[in-house]
């Protein structure tokens, strides 16, 4: 989290009258008496108690989220949250039925032109507000990481340390939606460009790294001005409430961001289709993203997709062999391998092959699989037992062709062994699929420029990454992988809350980050203005 020294808030803000205060105009059109003044600031007013969820048989049975409110179902349906680590029950979510879909995007809607005109100071002051929530209960949003998704502990605090420096990020970037003028060749005319909210953005997030992926669409959206409907991944339902209810403590206003947990197609397809959505933001499967995308496009919608990889570490002959072993463990392992930019095929050239596989497989044999509470443990379980059965017939489709396993290739319960294989060919499945486990392919190339090709063979193109000392090589091949993303001397997995995140070819379209999600997630105006009078040829 923050080092010593660090401050979350850069300046302090004056109060502000009220009737200078869009925040109170906000407030008086919706409820005056749901707000309160923080630091100077009209906000909505913190009603953080147990009201977000019951307990019920022992277990947390958590309401939705809408309109500034935690409200039950009106079909009063329940789904179970499993720790994957136990198969234990570790929450209930209630499910959303057509009713409050429809109040979600309604309320969302409403708020829309408010918090668009809301001042930037106001809109960077509960970005920071937000830091202080997470900070205070960092510990409470760790064990739901780890409860919820099976993530290892360190992963579960890596995740919430970028999330506040994506915070801190998106405060910055509030005062950064610019515009431009430009010349004209129309005599006494002034041309400018300006950018506008888009309105209600909907984000539909993955369970892997939920706090990250949907906090960072979250908070670009809101820093924009755009009002939010967050749909999560039916497996990680708790992680998004979290998230809603820090906002309702850090004082968002009521319908600025709304929390829907459900049946996915239900909730999807109703979004998709209203017009009062105007952009669909989702990272996820590649067979989900494209029906999204195709949706969106009959309703003229934008869509943003990030939907997954197969990315490449590419390893030279001159390479340090021993940081390149633990470039491609870390590449690979992290998470369990449930990672969009893991490190599942690692290319090696032909002289360091030997040596390069031999160190890797020692390396992963030092690996601690277990229990994700445990800080020693790298390797804790995958999401669920479905995802073993998928990787066994990844693997045993590999051997049957030809591939050889080094280590690994067994799991008990959800936890499966990290894995790696040789002899694997374009035959295979797991050289073409994502295989989303801690399982890697290491494949021979005779020099670079094969490298490169077996690099390129894929329908994906999200992350890869080559280590050499050789930096003119190491350029000219970051210009020729076909990738969103090329890290030089690093593996395939990075990622910082400003840069332009995405991918190529079936990895998606669209970047998200910083002023890249800005202008994502806005609308660019062209405005005139004439000084004098034209002259009109008739």
């Amino acid at each position: 989290m923050g080092r010593d020294g660090d401050s979350w808030y850069g300046c302090t803000f004056a109060s502000f009258d009220s009737s200078f205060c869009t925040a109170a105009t906000y407030c008086k059109r919706l409820d005056y008496g749901r707000c309160e003044r923080i630091d100077g600031i009209l906000v909505g007013k913190s009603t953080m108690s147990d009201k977000s969820y019951e307990i019920v048989d022992g277990v947390p049975t958590y309401k939705l989220f809408i309109n500034g409110e935690w409200v039950t179902s009106s079909r009063n349906a329940l789904d179970d949250s499993i720790n994957p680590a136990n198969g234990e029950v570790f929450a209930r979510v209630q499910q959303a039925g057509p009713d409050e879909i429809e109040r979600a995007i309604a309320t969302s809607y409403a708020a829309k032109d408010t918090w668009g005109d809301t001042l930037a100071s106001e809109r960077e002051k509960l970005l920071l507000n937000t830091i202080e929530v997470i900070e205070k209960r960092t510990p409470e949003i760790r064990d739901a990481l780890i409860d919820e998704c099976g993530s290892a502990f360190n992963k579960a605090l890596w995740e919430i340390e970028y999330v506040v420096d994506c915070l801190r990020s998106a405060a910055g970037d509030v005062r950064h939606v610019f515009g431009e003028t430009m010349p004209t060749t129309m005599p006494g005319q002034m041309s400018m460009s300006v950018r506008r909210p888009l309105g209600v953005i909907v984000g539909i997030c993955p369970f892997n790294s939920p706090f990250l992926l949907q906090m960072k669409k979250i908070a670009y959206a809101l820093a924009a001005g755009n009002t939010f409907i967050l749909k999560p991944s039916e497996e990680t339902p708790v992680s998004a409430l979290k998230i809603a209810e820090i906002f309702e403590e850090a004082g968002l206003p009521p319908g600025v961001l709304n929390v829907l947990t459900g049946v996915p197609s239900e909730i999807g397809d109703v979004m998709v289709a209203d017009k009062r959505i105007k952009m669909i933001t989702f990272t996820g499967s590649h067979k989900t993203g494209t029906h999204l995308a195709g949706e969106a496009s009959k309703n003229m919608k934008r869509v943003t997709l990030e939907m997954g990889g197969k990315s490449p570490l590419i390893v030279l002959k001159d390479a340090d062999i021993d940081y390149a072993v633990d470039a491609a463990a870390f590449g690979i392992l992290l998470h369990q391998g449930q990672v969009c930019m893991a490190s599942s095929k690692v290319i090696v050239e032909k002289e360091i092959f030997d040596e390069f596989s031999r160190k890797f497989t020692e390396k992963v044999k030092t690996v601690k699989v277990g229990d994700p509470r445990d800080p020693e443990t790298v390797v804790g379980p995958l999401i669920r037992r479905s995802q073993c059965d998928f990787i066994n017939g990844h693997i045993e489709d590999a051997k049957a062709k030809g591939a050889k396993i080094v280590i690994g290739g067994n799991h008990k319960d959800n936890f499966y062994e990290p894995t790696i294989l040789t002899g694997v060919n374009s035959d295979m499945r797991i050289y073409n699929e994502e295989t989303f486990g801690p399982v890697v392919s290491i494949l021979p190339a005779e020099d670079s420029d094969e490298a490169l090709k077996i690099a390129n063979d894929t329908v994906y193109g999200l992350s890869a990454a080559v280590i050499t000392n050789d930096l003119q090589k190491a350029m000219d091949m970051s210009l020729k992988l076909e990738s969103g993303m090329v890290h030089v001397n690093d593996c395939t997995i990075s990622d910082e809350p400003h840069v332009p995140f995405g991918g190529v070819k079936n990895s998606g379209t669209g970047r998200e980050g910083g002023r890249h999600s800005l202008e994502e997630m806005t609308e660019l105006k062209w405005i005139t203005v004439q000084l004098g009078k034209r002259e009109f040829p008739f």
